[in-house]
């Protein structure tokens, strides 16, 4: 018998299905959802006028609208809340976007910054935002309340949030309620929460401690950090990120494979973690007696003290409300009362943090709780040829996908199939793991042999996680690319629609679910191809794989050389699946930095290589070592470039034109001038990629071949302003392309940009248009076709 006697094991099945949903309080969370919203939108001013005008004319609906009572208390309702939430979204966001720090971020000043931590460092483990040298360390995004503010010549008081944009190991290790100094330089923040970005050039000065919730907590997080060493292997990383939602310890490759196979919840602290934490805590509480009112207060205070652990930033305080809810709707009450309770936690959400009307994580958690207590139940009694563990471990994430797919795709434009089966076969082991990782933490500070112990015991299930994500995310069909924006919304809702309606048929038949079953399984593993792609006469193909370099050149059927990898090894593998390429004759790397080679897995996988042929300069030495063992394990000979080397495979021929010697300078980037310029031709299409060369080693191209021409250029180092005009424009191409993703310092640039169309050439860019082939038309022409 389970330890919840409310609305569990065969009670649960037995409740009517037909229970009415009370939806009084949906208008008022939507209203103020769309309200804040608005107001987050619109200039503060003009929307806090037309606000409040709302506001006036609902409070007259209510006093002059005599008949259709029901009617007119709804309109009221209506108008009252979006006025309200309009008002407080408005006033939100006037305190970031006006004042000094927002007019300094406007005229990207320079700026001494006195301010306190608000939340812990976000580690990204690529080329470092803002900095023209990245390394393998990655950058820090640490988000900091300015107290005082001076540039420009002026002094300033404030309590403004921006997010810091840095590198260094002191950075990494910063605490909340720590005071800090820095200088950087200031940009603006478009749209997010945050006056603006500083990118910071070196470490901060330490001017006072730690908070006092943090220096409560940092003891037991580092304790289990110590304490998951004992864990052999990566997927160690996961038990800190599970528990207490430190990603410190993972790695890149395993938060894109957690990401794409819909994992991220369970390192993210989500309502799951939540959930589990309170029905752990109250079913021991209710094995040991404890009942009546003190159950819920148990429950309280092990939900506050599980929050203080993990930090009270807004996305914490948010999955602990939708948690609780969950909870609260699955185990004590029914989606009857559940979704009063959800509306609720919504509107008091919106109102305490107006940003979370344009967050996409809110979004999700509340469409994946929604679809949680309203079709879970009626899912898990349909069933009824399955216990009743098995048929919540396939409902409950399945109509989270369900509830969520409008909002993926809205705003993403993807759609993954791997999620629902990776979730399935992950649900036995995250409870273990999480209660296991729990168990570390608490007793690390006082025992640390017995908490490396339950570590590593909590390492065989975080194990099965980490694999079941690996494996799924590389099969071909783990993920599908559809338009986004306003086309793939309606496209979402139409699937979620289809869902609601055919899923609860298809549920109640065991054949019939296990034909559906047997379908997905084989569109998983083998990907639907795309119409028209690859398109044909194609000759080139530049990847989307974010913010980084990855191109393809056709070299024969089911071949094709590859210059660079990006820095995704998931979406360089997924760009050559596409593509159909089974052999990479030649892989050519550029130079070492991340955005360039940590994709390097991904040309491996699944694929053999013939030769790779790197840059002469080994640095970033970590980056040069990790790209020889991943090369020499895979049994790929490698050759050094020097300039004057020619290769020919297939129809293609190449030859290197750079580096002829290495650039040492303060000024530029030694390993982006180290770069392999490599000249290629096929099919009288001349390319020329560039790697990340910068001006000193483009002149020295320019002073050693003046006449360089080239029909198609990949241009260097994703667009940043670091050009030589002269080598833009002589070049004399027809086609210019961009490998750039989401980036903190302004890629591509505007003058560049603005050269590149003086000349007269076509520009395109993976952050627009995806990836995209080069193709060759039968008059010789050359044309784009975007996947």
């Amino acid at each position: 018998m389970s330890a919840f006697h409310l609305r569990s094991g065969d009670d649960a099945r037995n409740a009517p299905a037909g229970e009415a949903l009370d939806l009084r309080l949906v208008p008022v969370a939507g209203c103020l959802w769309a309200g804040a919203l608005a107001g987050l939108l619109m200039a503060p001013a003009r929307l806090a006028f037309a606000g409040a005008l709302l506001a006036v004319l609902g409070v007259l609906v209510v006093v002059s609208w005599r008949p259709a009572r029901t009617r007119r208390a709804l309109v009221a309702v209506v108008v009252v809340c979006f006025a309200v939430g309009a008002i407080i979204g408005a006033s939100r966001a006037a305190h970031v976007r006006d004042g000094p720090v927002a007019d300094l971020a406007a005229q990207e000043a320079q700026v001494d910054i006195d301010g306190v931590v608000s939340t812990d460092p976000v580690i990204r483990e690529t080329a470092r935002a803002g900095s023209d040298d990245p390394g393998t360390a990655g950058y820090v995004l640490v988000r900091i309340r300015v107290d005082e503010i001076s540039g420009r010549g002026g002094e300033y008081r404030v309590r403004t949030p921006v997010l810091a944009v840095a590198g260094g190991a002191v950075w990494s290790t910063l605490l909340p309620g720590q005071r800090v100094r820095i200088t950087g330089w200031m940009s603006s923040a478009e749209g997010r929460d945050v006056a603006a970005f500083v990118r910071v050039h070196g470490e901060p000065e330490l001017v006072g401690g730690p908070g006092r919730i943090a220096r409560l907590t940092e003891p037991l997080r580092a304790g289990l950090r110590e304490a998951v060493r004992v864990v052999p292997g990566a997927h160690r990383g996961l038990i800190p990120g599970m528990v207490v939602g430190d990603e410190s310890m993972m790695g890149a490759e395993t938060r894109e494979e957690m990401r794409i196979t819909g994992l991220t919840h369970l390192t993210a602290v989500s309502g799951t973690h939540v959930g589990i934490v309170l029905l752990a805590v109250l079913g021991v509480a209710r094995l040991i007696g404890v009942r009546g009112t003190a159950l819920p207060l148990v429950g309280v205070l092990s939900l506050v003290g599980f929050v203080l652990l993990v930090r009270p930033d807004p996305s914490v305080l948010r999955a602990a409300v939708m948690g609780t809810v969950a909870v609260f709707g699955v185990v004590f009450a029914g989606r009857r009362r559940a979704l009063p309770a959800l509306s609720t936690a919504v509107s008091v959400l919106v109102l305490v943090d107006p940003w979370l009307a344009r967050s996409v994580g809110f979004a999700l958690s509340v469409s994946a709780t929604a679809g949680i207590l309203l079709l879970v139940p009626s899912w898990e009694r349909a069933m009824t040829w399955l216990p009743r563990p098995l048929a919540l471990a396939v409902a409950v994430p399945l109509a989270a996908q369900v509830a969520c797919t409008p909002v993926l795709l809205g705003v993403f434009g993807q759609f993954s199939i791997a999620s629902v089966p990776a979730n399935i076969l992950v649900a036995p082991v995250v409870a273990p793991a999480m209660v296991l990782g729990v168990a570390a933490t608490v007793v690390a500070p006082v025992v640390p042999p017995l908490a490396a112990a339950i570590a590593w015991l909590a390492g065989w299930p975080v194990w099965w996680i980490a694999a079941v994500a690996r494996w799924l995310a590389y099969q071909p069909g783990s993920e599908y690319q559809w338009a986004d924006g306003r086309p793939g919304a309606l496209v979402g809702i139409a699937l979620a629609v289809v869902g609601i309606a055919v899923l609860p048929v298809v549920f109640r038949r065991p054949l019939v679910a296990a034909g559906t079953a047997t379908v997905l399984v084989l569109v998983l593993l083998r990907a639907v191809p795309a119409p028209g792609w690859p398109p044909d006469g194609w000759v080139m193909v530049l990847c989307d794989v974010g913010q980084g370099d990855g191109v393809v050149i056709r070299a024969g059927p089911g071949a094709g050389v590859v210059v660079d990898a990006g820095p995704d090894p998931v979406m360089m593998r997924r760009c050559l699946d596409s593509l159909r390429i089974s052999r990479v004759p030649l892989l050519v790397l550029s130079h070492y930095h991340a955005d360039h080679v940590d994709g390097v897995p991904g040309v491996l996988a699944g694929r053999d290589v013939d030769h790779a042929l790197v840059s002469p300069l080994p640095e970033p030495e970590p980056n040069a070592a990790q790209v020889a063992a991943w090369l020499d394990a895979a049994g790929v000979p490698i050759h050094v470039a020097r300039a004057g080397d020619r290769w020919a495979v297939g129809e293609i021929s190449m030859e290197v034109l750079w580096p002829r010697r290495i650039i040492r300078s303060s000024e530029e980037s030694d390993p982006n001038n180290a770069s392999v310029v490599l000249a290629a031709e096929l099919h009288d299409v001349s390319m020329l990629m560039t790697g990340d060369v910068e001006p000193l080693a483009q002149r020295a191209l320019l002073r050693t071949i003046p006449d360089l021409t080239a029909r198609v250029l990949k241009v260097s180092h994703h667009g940043s302003a670091r050009q030589e005009e002269r080598f833009l424009a002589g070049l004399e191409a027809e086609l210019a392309l961009i490998g750039v993703g989401e980036n903190s310092h302004g890629h591509p640039s505007e003058e560049v940009l603005g050269v590149l169309e003086r000349a007269g050439v076509e520009v395109r860019r993976t952050d627009q248009d995806g990836t995209m082939a080069v193709v060759r038309l039968e008059d010789e022409s050359l044309a784009v076709v975007a996947r």
